[in-house]
């Protein structure tokens, strides 16, 4: 007879990380499985524990181990030998396999920023935490290239041993706000972070998005929308990391060995905008009229003609109005705004290809799957594969 492995689970389950994680991994559950999940600890009946605190199981073995770290001490309380897969937070776990994060989101985020029209442009999050470096350089890396300059929130070191505890830290976050040029667009390493540099707008009285756009990375529902006003955020493929997480725990529980064998780092999906950052930062007010009419109409086969009609200036003028501000043709501006609107709807619906081309009044579906390779890299059906949120 089979036996079951049990899979010992400790990630605390509020974040949408984790919840995005476990999905992931119950669907490799269910299709590959079954396995027996083990939580703990339950914090409404114990007292506040490490994550990294293992307890034998109620059957008495634990076949594979998914745990969150943060700090290397922390592998000491570990089940020696037993196959384990880190969710590392302050830093990567040497010797075992990492769920990592790519820091591409930093460069969606520096290009949604671009996309909108801003000239000014921060970044706000953990100068201690790896994942916050990645996402922080990439950013930094993306404004860079397109000609500007990237504000980067760099606190006292003491900020750091407080644990960036808020009743201290915010002053700080308040002043560096007040300091920056505006209008400026500002992306925080998470949505945590984000709250946080709303708080801080608010005390420090600027104007969002007005004066300070801000755009969070995780996409958490609970936190985004609590925040006044609702946070902008990234969501990212965190049920696809967790699904091939779970592909390599079972490879090595069935007794492959781990000889560096890596897990796909988490990649961001898509901008969800929301209040925080719903405003064009273009001076232009000919090319703003053109890039609403564009977003409004991103369902409809509109054409260059039909963009310049709906501002006053001539086709050439606006033309080289785009390239100057935008770095692109009006064409390309088009393409991008409903490559990117088709990009949306592969991740969030179960329309087929087919359906999504009519949608946007492109009857010709492998036409519009060239345009789309050409625009994000990879096919329709790739990119639903990857990061589907259905």
């Amino acid at each position: 007879m089979r036996t079951i492995p049990t899979v010992l689970l400790m990630m605390e389950m509020l974040r949408a990380s984790t919840r995005g994680h476990l999905a992931g991994i119950a669907k490799y559950s269910r299709l590959h499985g079954p396995w027996t999940f083990y939580r703990q600890p339950l914090s409404y009946l114990q007292p506040y524990q490490n994550t990294a605190k293992a307890e034998p199981s109620p059957t008495g073995t634990i076949d594979g181990i998914i745990t969150y770290i943060t700090h290397k001490k922390e592998l000491q309380s570990l089940p020696a030998g037993v196959p384990t897969i880190i969710i590392p937070f302050l830093e990567l776990i040497p010797g075992f396999p990492n769920m990592t994060t790519s820091g591409l989101s930093g460069k969606m985020g520096a290009e949604y920023f671009l996309e909108r029209g801003f000239q000014h442009f921060a970044f706000c999050g953990f100068p201690d935490i790896y994942w916050s470096q990645l996402r922080s350089g990439h950013f930094e890396q993306a404004i860079r290239r397109a000609g500007f300059a990237a504000h980067i929130y760099q606190p006292p070191r003491t900020i750091a041993q407080t644990k960036h505890l808020w009743s201290v830290e915010q002053q700080y976050v308040v002043t560096w706000l007040l300091s920056l040029p505006k209008p400026i667009g500002i992306m925080a390493c998470n949505d945590d972070r984000g709250q946080k540099v709303l708080d801080a707008c608010k005390t420090a009285g600027l104007l969002v998005p007005e004066q300070v756009a801000v755009l969070g990375v995780d996409n958490d529902d609970m936190i985004c929308d609590i925040t006044d006003p609702p946070l902008s955020s990234i969501a990212v493929n965190f049920e696809t990391v967790g699904y091939e997480a779970a592909k390599l725990l079972d490879q090595l529980m069935k007794g492959e060995k781990y000889t560096g064998q890596t897990i796909p780092p988490v990649s961001p999906i898509r901008v969800v905008t929301r209040q925080s950052t719903d405003i064009l930062a273009v001076e232009d007010a000919e090319i703003a009229a053109a890039l609403r009419f564009i977003r409004r109409n991103r369902n409809q086969a509109i054409r260059v003609g039909d963009v310049v009609n709906a501002t006053t200036a001539s086709r050439r003028s606006l033309e080289k109005r785009f390239r100057s501000v935008l770095n692109r043709s009006i064409l390309d501006e088009i393409r991008h705004i409903r490559m990117n609107h088709m990009a949306q709807l592969l991740a969030e619906t179960d329309m087929t290809i087919e359906q999504i081309a009519l949608a946007l009044g492109l009857p010709d579906s492998k036409h519009i799957a060239e345009l789309f390779r050409r625009e994000l890299g990879l096919t329709p059906r790739a990119y639903r594969r990857n990061f589907s949120s259905k």
